[in-house]
């Protein structure tokens, strides 16, 4: 049995669209056409069987309590495929659970990546790399991405690169702003721009 359809015979739903997703009534263009809300990362392991996943960072993090200093394991992943991405950090007591938990939230904000060719030196019309310019932040960081010809490839940090790579980008050039060092910042303000570029701002 493959792993929507084992996903799909042991998942009992608890949203009506979670429903309407077991049933086959609905796809996963019409969610986001009706920006309907994923509430069960279910609904994405059925409609996005071929998702991958990628670890971005494992770091250990402390918190003082009342009954001490208490650690814990923060993982930053990255889930995607060809058109679809999702970013998202989880906290616990040891590695594993953590990127679980992160891998978890991460299916909850898949969104679509727009994809073309935006560069005046290409025009092919394919999809290798981004439409338009589109900008992102998060923190102190902020980061543009700029559409390239085909066969520049990803002229940007390997964070960067893990992050279209799993999107399905194959050529684009980016300027970085602030403390770029901070790789969860990088990594979510590309993520940002990625979904800002659905607002069709072409006066970045």
């Amino acid at each position: 049995m493959s792993r929507n359809k084992r996903v799909e015979a042991e998942w009992i739903p608890r949203t009506k669209l979670g429903e309407l997703v077991q049933q086959g009534l609905i796809t996963l263009d019409k969610i986001f056409q009706n920006n309907l809300v994923v509430k069960e990362k279910e609904i994405v392991d059925i409609l996005l069987p071929q998702l991958a996943e990628d670890v971005i960072t494992i770091k250990m993090v402390q918190q003082m309590t009342a009954s001490g200093q208490r650690s814990k394991f923060k993982a930053v992943v990255i889930v995607g495929a060809d058109g679809f991405l999702g970013v998202s950090a989880g906290k616990s007591r040891e590695v594993g659970p953590a990127i679980r938990k992160a891998i978890d939230k991460a299916k909850l904000q898949v969104v679509p990546v727009l994809r073309g060719c935006g560069s005046g030196e290409c025009g092919c019309g394919g999809s290798h790399s981004i439409p338009f310019k589109t900008e992102g932040k998060c923190g102190s960081v902020r980061i543009r991405l700029i559409p390239a010809p085909a066969g520049v490839g990803l002229a940007c940090a390997d964070k960067v690169k893990q992050v279209l790579k799993l999107a399905g980008i194959e050529d684009v050039w980016s300027k970085t702003f602030g403390d770029t060092r901070t790789s969860e910042n990088l990594v979510k303000a590309t993520f940002d721009a990625l979904k800002n570029a659905h607002k069709y701002n072409f006066n970045i």
